[in-house]
């Protein structure tokens, strides 16, 4: 099983750094002291002015330097009417890599199982405002106050994080143990009344906080069985990659292979060697897509194609207290403070007045990250393959092709 727990203190990283260099700021957590997000949606017809798309920054942003402990990228940046696409050379192997290489997308599936959540929500089959504990009883210890669904989507559960308080596993461990893969049950029950530790508790009142979370993830994927009888798989193909065409992306289940071509993912052992580690395990909500494909599902979501009004409107709607302050964000710092996580999405304020929507995602060697304006004005997706095994740190790569898309140099 991967590192969870380390994933989640990072995927805010990309997401800042798409707007720390539009304010001119060296550090991928600089644009969150510019301000709380204060809104809790963005109006769908709101616009706001990007500069055209400008390939010689955008080539000249992902090309590999020593420094950013990466091996290569691939990127897809859209603006009405333009499209670029570019990819690096791997600098472990020397090709070149095909743009339209496939990846593990991490954390981005978490947008995919929102959409089949919601979808089941608008046919009735789930009610948002419905307990966990009525859906899948004894699932929780007694410990856990009830939790809704919705909160179990917007990340205000109070659950703890996948495999808490399990000690880190070193990088060779890490590295060696990569083709483990766990089911929604194993890592739910691992986590939530381990052998081996102390069982957790809640981290804090279910909706009053803002906390990012994966076990809330890995019971929502059961959830979504439960309610269907279905595995996670057949729903997300039934309902999203199937209809939309997606034809690169796929949820692999404990196969560890990838379609090819791949991007290679990397991590940097202890002898300071780079191990290939593009063949992983996981969990059954795992996924692998490439740039067009994670492009065409943000697009037709943004669109509506996918929800009726209502439940689209939920992915773009941060929570609230009873006095209709946006709750705290705690725990990290992917948000400002505040909450900036609506159902699966996270939304990023610019000083242009507009808000991105997307999502990071992060699995052994992948770096990655979709998002765009909800009215579609600007929208970009990456995959960086990295050669760190510590998530946390920023990366620089990514950091200047973001600051090229949204504020180029005036060459």
């Amino acid at each position: 099983m991967k590192p969870l727990a380390r994933r989640a203190a990072t995927l805010a990283l990309a997401c800042s750094a798409l707007a720390a260099l539009t304010v001119g700021a060296g550090g991928a957590q600089a644009f969150a002291a510019s301000g709380p997000n204060t809104g809790a949606t963005e109006a769908p017809g709101g616009t706001a002015a990007f500069p055209a798309l400008n390939p010689a920054a955008l080539e000249a942003a992902i090309q590999t330097r020593p420094a950013d402990g990466s091996a290569g990228a691939i990127v897809r940046v859209g603006e009405p009417g333009q499209l670029w696409k570019g990819s690096t050379v791997d600098s472990q192997t020397g090709r070149k890599i095909p743009e339209n290489a496939h990846f593990h997308a991490g954390s981005i599936s978490k947008v995919f199982q929102s959409t089949v959540t919601l979808q089941l929500a608008a046919e009735g089959r789930l009610d948002l405002d419905q307990t966990v504990q009525h859906y899948l009883p004894g699932l929780l210890p007694d410990t856990f106050q009830p939790i809704t669904v919705r909160q179990l989507i917007n990340y205000t559960s109070g659950l703890p994080d996948v495999d808490e308080g399990k000690p880190d596993a070193g990088v060779d461990d890490t590295i060696a143990n990569r083709y483990t893969f766990r089911t929604f049950d194993e890592v739910i029950q691992d986590t939530l009344r381990p052998a081996d530790r102390p069982w957790p508790g809640p981290h804090f009142a279910p909706g009053t906080e803002q906390e990012y979370n994966s076990l809330a993830f890995r019971i929502g994927g059961k959830l979504i069985e439960r309610i269907t009888g279905n595995s996670f798989k057949e729903e997300v193909t039934d309902r999203i990659l199937g209809p939309l065409h997606l034809d690169q992306t796929s949820v692999p289940e404990d196969d560890s292979e990838l379609p090819r071509p791949y991007l290679h993912g990397y991590m940097t052992d202890s002898r300071g060697e780079a191990v290939d580690v593009s063949e992983q395990g996981g969990t059954p909500s795992n996924m692998i897509s490439t740039p067009a494909d994670l492009d065409h599902f943000m697009t037709a979501l943004f669109q509506g194609r996918l929800l009726p009004a209502a439940q689209q409107n939920e992915l773009f709607t941060l929570p609230k207290d009873d006095e209709g302050k946006l709750v705290p964000f705690v725990g990290g710092t992917s948000c400002n403070k505040v909450a900036c996580f609506g159902a699966g999405l996270m939304s990023t304020p610019l000083p242009n007045g507009a808000v991105l929507w997307g999502k990071t995602g992060h699995d052994d060697g992948y770096a990655n990250g979709m998002f765009a304006t909800r009215d579609l004005s600007i929208r970009a997706v990456y995959s960086v393959s990295n050669l760190s095994s510590d998530f946390a740190v920023p990366s620089p790569l990514a950091d200047r092709l973001l600051g090229a898309v949204l504020a180029p140099p005036a060459w």
